[in-house]
C-alpha cells in the first residue's frame, strides 16, 4: 500500500485545514487508514481512523467534535477535515494504513504497517 498526504499549511487558532491522503497499491475499500501526528520532543500520537469498507471510525479525546475523517471511493483518498484549529495542534500529521475489512478500527501505530510522508501543520494564537 502507498499512501501520499498533503494539505498541511500555516494557520491562526480557530482557522480550518483539510488534509487527504491518497491510497494506491491495494484496493480502497481493503484498508483501513489512521491519521496520526508528532509535535516536536512528543510521540506519534493516533488522530483518528476509518475502516474504508464499512465506514467505521474512530476518533481521539483530544479532536473529538473538532476533526472529522471521511473517505471517497471516486478518488481513493481519506480526508482529515480539522476546524477550530489549536496552537496544540501543531505537529507534523502521517497518513498510514493497514489491510482491514471488519472488525476493530485500532488507534495504535503498532497496528498500522504502511505509512506515508508528514504534512505540517502549523496553528500560530
Amino acid at each position: 500500500v502507498q499512501l501520499q498526504a498533503s494539505g498541511g499549511g500555516l494557520v491562526q487558532a480557530g482557522d480550518s485545514l483539510r488534509l487527504s491522503c491518497v491510497v494506491s497499491g491495494r484496493p480502497f475499500n481493503y484498508v483501513t487508514v489512521g491519521w496520526f501526528r508528532q509535535a516536536p520532543g512528543e510521540e506519534r500520537e493516533f488522530v483518528a481512523a476509518v475502516m474504508n469498507r464499512l465506514g467505521n471510525k474512530m476518533y481521539a479525546d483530544s479532536v473529538k467534535g473538532r476533526f472529522t475523517i471521511s473517505r471517497n471511493n471516486a478518488d481513493d483518498t481519506v480526508y482529515l477535515q480539522m476546524n477550530s484549529l489549536k496552537p496544540d495542534d501543531t505537529a507534523v500529521y502521517t497518513c498510514a494504513a493497514r489491510e482491514q475489512i471488519y472488525g476493530t478500527v485500532y488507534t495504535s501505530r503498532d497496528k498500522y504497517p504502511y505509512w506515508g510522508q508528514g504534512t505540517l501543520v502549523t496553528v500560530s494564537s
